[in-house]
């Protein structure tokens, strides 16, 4: 059998010295691995200076023994040529492999480690060999319930992980897994993967949400407690820190959206120069910037170089870069979010990432807001009504009573009249001061849900005078027409009526009376030509049960000029009233215009 001499893992297959004679033997002599056969080496040996193994195999367990010179491997136990090539270059991976590596023994102390390991921890220089894997890594602490998962994967034979987090502030990822098939094992292969990033970008996740549900999260006795205008502050302080101190943005701007006009409303800015801050913007993609362009969009937009970005309007003069986020509540756009900074590409896509998310936060803490003053508005409004609602009717009647008394008076005692004439005017001031208090509470308008403000401005501030016998009708004229700004008055039937149109004079005068064709004196067309006399022509509306007209009140008073539109059958719809009562006020002179220049007045 031809024997032949093989390296094994960088070991001289044989003694550096004179290989013509036997390596002496006795106290530090050097000694040699023989795997195979004794008789396969290639000289005589004393049988004491040879360690003889079965299989190459055992080989590295035994080259610790300072003693040991060579190995030689007899041809016939060679590992295959291809094994030998795999785990020359199985070597060469581990030592350049991207992740730490290392070789542990049952005391946790290293017997190799890799260069990415050696180089995290610093012992690129030193030898780490000999120590404690927790002495190379600094004594890092271990997160998590395994305190050890080096001892859980030598106690259960299985593999084991944990996080440990060094005084550096880095994060590692170890896993340990037993080597070979010894029970119990003797050897562990640990991998150890740089985690620092990830561990930090899901602790400021937790922070982006811990934050945004802080945004508004008002306990009731600081609802109770704080206005509109101070939630509003306090919305606004909490968003400047988070973005300042958890995303680290220093210039801020942040802008509502007007649905109605697509006006981009400042809310807040930091760092932002004044002229920039005061800047009209609007939500369309031309002329507006990039806060415009993600306001009309919907889309984020990040924007690493603004010189070459021809959407970019500058909020500082020296901005190089800026990221641009749309706040979005339930697919509706309310406004965007912009941070800029002078650097060029300072923002990532996790920056992009994290604003998003705030945004979504910001946008549900606005919504809140808008819910909770809404629900003051609604809470104050009722209040109003339910207190008007108790006033109105007396209030009507003391009307009523004092224009019939001051009629008694008119030409024998002017001093009587104008006493009765305060006790007039103090009596639609109340009714006046209610609705007025009614509106500083409310900071909404008090229309329905879905009409927009101006919708029914011909309404507003026009004094009505309604006439039916039937109280809840009444009743019914004074909650309805005034939640548009109307001013409302009743009577019990004619004999009321034509004193209060009498007497109302330029200023109290009545743009419209509705009346019900049947009144306790005498009819609805009666009544008309009664006012007739007094102011010409009447703005009038006729009110019928169901088309019941036995007097035919409806059909004479439109030959003496009612206009054609000016009737409402009973039970009438509020849209109908409305209708039928701008129909009247512009048949008569009133327009959308003239009512726009009265308020701007």
């Amino acid at each position: 059998m031809t024997q032949s001499t093989s390296s094994f893992d960088a070991v001289n297959e044989i003694s550096q010295g004179d290989q013509s004679r036997p390596a002496e033997t006795g106290a530090g002599k050097k000694r040699l691995i023989c795997v195979g056969e004794l008789s396969s080496l290639p000289r005589d040996y004393v049988e004491d200076d040879v360690l003889v193994l079965d299989s190459s195999a055992t080989v590295l367990d035994q080259l610790s023994d300072q003693s040991i010179e060579g190995v030689w491997i007899a041809r016939d136990l060679l590992p295959e040529l291809g094994e030998l090539r795999g785990l020359c270059q199985s070597g060469l991976m581990l030592r350049d492999f991207p992740e730490g590596a290392a070789l542990l023994d049952q005391k946790n102390r290293v017997l190799w480690a890799n260069r990415r390991l050696r180089r995290w921890f610093d012992k690129v220089e030193s030898d780490p060999v000999g120590d404690t894997i927790y002495e190379m890594m600094g004594n890092p602490e271990i997160l998590g319930s395994d305190l050890c998962p080096f001892h859980t994967a030598f106690t259960t034979g299985e593999e084991s992980s944990g996080t440990f987090q060094t005084e550096s502030g880095h994060y590692y990822q170890v896993r340990a897994a037993p080597v070979g098939d010894q029970s119990p094992p003797t050897q562990l292969v640990i991998t150890v993967g740089d985690i620092t990033e990830e561990i930090l970008q899901q602790q400021k996740l937790a922070a982006i949400h811990r934050a945004g549900r802080e945004l508004a999260d008002l306990r009731p006795s600081e609802i109770f407690q704080m206005g509109v205008d101070e939630r509003i502050e306090l919305l606004k302080d909490n968003i400047r820190h988070y973005l300042q101190d958890l995303l680290n943005f220093d210039v801020i701007e942040i802008r509502l959206l007007e649905q109605a006009t697509g006006y981009l409303l400042p809310l807040l800015s930091v760092g932002i120069d004044q002229e920039a801050a005061d800047r009209q913007l609007y939500a369309h993609p031309h002329g507006n910037g990039i806060t415009g362009y993600a306001a009309s969009s919907g889309t984020s937009y990040l924007c690493y170089d603004v010189i070459n970005d021809p959407l970019f309007i500058p909020g500082v003069a020296n901005s190089r870069s800026s990221l641009t986020v749309p706040l979005i509540l339930n697919d509706q756009v309310l406004g965007t979010i912009n941070v800029e900074s002078p650097q060029i590409a300072a923002f990532t896509e996790s920056d992009l990432q994290f604003l998003e998310i705030f945004a979504r936060d910001i946008s549900y803490a606005l919504n809140t807001l808008e819910l909770l003053v809404a629900q003051k508005a609604d809470t104050a409004q009722q209040s109003c009504n339910a207190i008007h609602s108790a006033v109105a009717m007396p209030v009507d009647e003391i009307l009523n009573d004092a224009v019939n008394v001051m009629e008694d008076y008119i030409g024998h005692s002017p001093e009587m009249v104008d006493r009765i004439r305060r006790i007039l005017k103090n009596a639609r001031d109340i009714k006046q001061t209610i609705q007025q208090i009614g509106q500083r509470m409310t900071p909404l308008e008090a229309v329905p849900p879905g009409i927009s403000p101006n919708e029914h401005a011909l309404l507003r501030d026009k004094r009505i005078l309604v006439v039916d016998e039937d109280a809840t009708v009444r009743e019914d004229a004074h909650r309805l027409l005034e939640r548009y700004g109307c001013i409302v008055e009743t009577a019990r039937g004619a004999v009321q009526a034509v004193p209060m149109v009498r007497d109302a004079g330029d200023e109290n005068k009545y743009d419209v009376i509705i009346s019900d064709i049947k009144l306790p004196e005498y009819s609805g067309f009666q009544l008309m030509m009664r006012l007739k006399e007094l102011i010409d022509p009447v703005p009038m509306i006729l009110m019928t049960g169901f088309g019941y007209d036995p007097g035919h009140s409806i059909v004479n008073a439109l030959q003496n000029g009612l206009h054609p539109k000016a009737r409402l059958y009973k039970p009438f719809r509020l849209d109908q009233l409305i209708d039928v009562v701008k129909t009247v006020l512009e048949a008569y002179g009133a327009t959308p215009e003239d009512a726009d220049d009265s308020e701007s007045n």
